[in-house]
């Protein structure tokens, strides 16, 4: 292997798309996988809803569990728990959607920018129960949710069905048909006219199933850039933080 590529491979995919395949159309909806500690699906998070409210494209706040993708081999499940971080909050997130999808997606602002802005502990249960409360709903939300076993079930379910499409972090975006992308991954979200370019780049991957990575490279400045968009976040933390690579 050389630079992750077979060595003299040169073969192609019978079912890639030859240039001459109709692009598909862009899809009108996406289900956004996250969890409410990654401070990279926060800042994604944005970008999708100004694409939103910008395109009326439909969003369907979905879970992923960075606790248990990084477990390591003889600690607990989040599930195992009495209070896991972000488990523990998705699974809050769980008992809001069952009422409006709307309040998940409050939910998940108002906790993201608590911790990823304003450098706050959203992931302790009473930060998290004043958090509910500025929202305008009952702080016993917080002990419904976790006294609540089926919350875990839920936040379960749909890490597992990501995972079994090879999602290995957050933000992974899952469209209609059933393709996954991880990412985008950005400190600076676009708004308006350029949010909804950036859509339709992401989007644009859809018509090409075996293109599986394009990076760019970081520089000095692009790390420091992170860490200061970062800095909230690192310092409300009350973990490490594991970065995994692409598999």
């Amino acid at each position: 292997m050389v630079g992750d590529r077979p060595v003299g491979y040169s073969g192609r995919i019978s079912d890639t798309p030859t240039s001459d395949s109709p692009a598909p159309a862009s899809p009108n909806s996406v289900d956004f996988h996250f969890d409410i500690m990654c401070p990279y699906a926060y800042q994604t998070s944005l970008w999708m809803r100004e694409v939103r409210d910008t395109a009326g494209i439909e969003v369907g706040w979905r879970f992923f569990s960075l606790e248990e993708i990084n477990r390591v081999e003889g600690k607990k499940h989040p599930w195992e728990r009495e209070w896991s971080y972000g488990w523990s909050m998705m699974r809050i997130g769980a008992l809001l959607r069952r009422t409006d999808m709307d309040l998940l997606d409050q939910w998940y602002q108002a906790a993201g920018h608590a911790l990823h802005v304003e450098g706050k502990k959203p992931h302790r249960p009473e930060v998290a129960e004043e958090l509910l409360g500025e929202l305008g709903l009952d702080p016993g939300l917080v002990r419904a949710a976790i006294e609540d076993p089926t919350t875990a079930d839920e936040v379960h379910a749909e890490h597992d069905a990501v995972v079994a499409k090879g999602a290995f972090g957050v933000p992974t975006l899952v469209f209609p048909d059933g393709q996954a992308i991880f990412g985008p991954v950005l400190i600076d979200p676009p708004r308006g006219d350029a949010a909804v370019r950036l859509w339709q780049h992401v989007t644009g991957w859809l018509e090409f199933p075996h293109l599986y990575e394009v990076q760019r490279p970081k520089r000095s400045e692009d790390i420091d850039a992170i860490a200061t968009t970062f800095s909230a976040y690192l310092n409300a933390r009350d973990w490490f933080t594991i970065t995994n690579r692409a598999p």
